[in-house]
């Protein structure tokens, strides 16, 4: 086993992660949380919104 050997090994096994990466990424299971975590941003956070009523 030379160096060339070992490099198709870990190039094949980085492409079947990669196709693995992808798959859980695309399933319709893991649809719902990535829309939730798409939406975090647009959330407003309570504790500010309390902290300002606060100083007013």
């Amino acid at each position: 086993m030379d160096i060339n050997d070992i490099r198709g090994l870990l190039t094949a096994l980085l492409l079947f992660s990669f196709i693995g990466l992808c798959i859980w990424a695309w399933s319709s299971r893991r649809k719902a949380d990535f829309e939730a975590t798409a939406a975090l941003p647009l959330e407003e956070d309570h504790d500010m919104t309390i902290n300002e009523q606060e100083n007013l």
